[in-house]
């Protein structure tokens, strides 16, 4: 009664999929650029929140194994000041536990029937045949059809040609990661700093963003409010001359901070960060729709994976929903997709600024203070999802 699902890119959002239509006994296959499971680390710490990854992970009858790679104690909060001083602290849980990018996409790879995913299969273009069948074309010039393409490809999908002309644009922040590994014993003072769990030191227009991860690494994101031309005026192939330079617009701030930029133990990455219209939506096109990043693509508001595994859950149970009417479990998924990530984008906007307006970190502590819990997700120090695929 139900086609052969065809889904673009294995990341949280396609696997989740993937995962919740074998739940249903419906058949997918994934095909996915990169080689292997293993060819490069999957990003650090993202919290899973209950209203939608955890939603997803219900759906996808993975609870058991998600508590199983739980890293106790990650969700306290540091906020401190350029000089070390620590302005705001909180160790209490939030019902966002933290875990690894990489593990949770192992339990969900581990979930699915062998061979659903498909290595090495990188997307050159997907264009429509007619009737709501798709014809996608890969690297190595081989083809699929389908009757039902879901692109779940993230920043720059190749499926979303065949139903949008937005591109994501920049948002007017970046960020460069670096990571710090032993930190208790080869960086006391940083991981000190840091905490046990995430931790914030910011100015107007810039920040330093860090989480304590597993093995006591230190992942850090410092984030600049800069034109895009000032980073590209930067060699990051020069690690030293690149951590030099991102150094120097931090000069006076505390040792254990700054520590974070110029004691990496691995080459300094730009992460540019791009976004979609708040409001991307697009009209009922037969035969394929978006998840994720490749739907609503937004600067960091720490729903970025929850929303992705969401969509990706939400659409597979529209599509069980629906037996023999794709048409219908698309609209259905479309018309409750659209108004969450548009709201989720506008959040993404809105700690923006309380990370790096005229106010912060003022503004940010207050409203810690104010609910009593990390509203952002700080996923801007954690995982960082909208930076990834950029």
């Amino acid at each position: 009664m139900n086609p052969h699902v065809t889904i673009v890119g294995a990341g949280l959002g396609g696997l989740t999929l993937a995962r919740v239509l074998h739940v249903h006994g419906i058949p997918a296959t994934v095909y996915e650029a990169e080689s292997s499971p293993a060819v490069r680390t999957q990003g650090g710490m993202l919290d899973i929140h209950e209203e939608n990854g955890q939603a997803a992970l219900r759906a996808a009858g993975l609870m058991d194994a998600f508590r199983g790679i739980i890293l106790e104690g990650r969700e306290a909060i540091r906020v401190l000041g350029p000089d070390g001083a620590l302005l705001h602290a909180d160790d209490s849980e939030r019902g966002r536990p933290e875990v690894q990018r990489g593990e949770l996409r192992r339990i969900l790879l581990d979930s699915l029937p062998a061979g659903t995913v498909r290595w090495g299969r990188a997307v050159r273009e997907a264009r429509p045949l007619g009737e709501g069948r798709h014809e996608v074309t890969f690297a190595d010039g081989t083809t699929t059809t389908t009757s039902l393409l879901v692109g779940a490809d993230g920043a720059w999908s190749r499926v979303r040609p065949l139903l949008s002309e937005a591109r994501p644009e920049y948002a007017g922040t970046s960020f460069v990661e670096t990571w710090l590994y032993d930190g208790d014993t080869r960086h006391p003072a940083s991981a000190k700093a840091v905490g046990g769990g995430a931790m914030y030191a910011l100015a107007p227009e810039k920040g330093i963003h860090a989480h304590r991860e597993s093995g006591g690494t230190l992942h850090a994101y410092v984030g600049l409010a800069k034109p895009l031309d000032w980073f590209r005026a930067i060699d990051f192939t020069d690690p030293a001359t690149a951590t030099a330079r991102v150094a120097q617009e931090f000069a006076g701030w505390a040792p254990e901070l700054t520590a974070l930029i110029t004691d990496g133990d691995t080459a300094p990455v730009l992460r540019v960060l791009n976004a979609l219209p708040v409001d991307h939506r697009w009209d009922r096109t037969a035969g394929v729709t978006l998840i994720g990043d490749a739907a609503h693509l937004s600067t960091p508001n720490g729903e970025g994976a929850n929303l992705a595994m969401y969509d990706g859950a939400e659409l597979a149970k529209a599509i069980a929903a629906h037996p023999g009417d794709i048409e219908a479990a698309l609209t259905d998924y479309e018309q409750d997709m659209f108004p969450r990530s548009a709201a989720a984008a506008r959040d993404g906007y809105a700690l923006q600024e309380l990370l790096y307006g005229d106010n912060t970190p003022h503004d940010l502590i207050a409203m810690f203070e104010a609910h009593d819990q990390d509203p952002s997700g700080h996923q801007g120090a954690s995982g960082h999802q909208g930076a990834s695929g950029h």
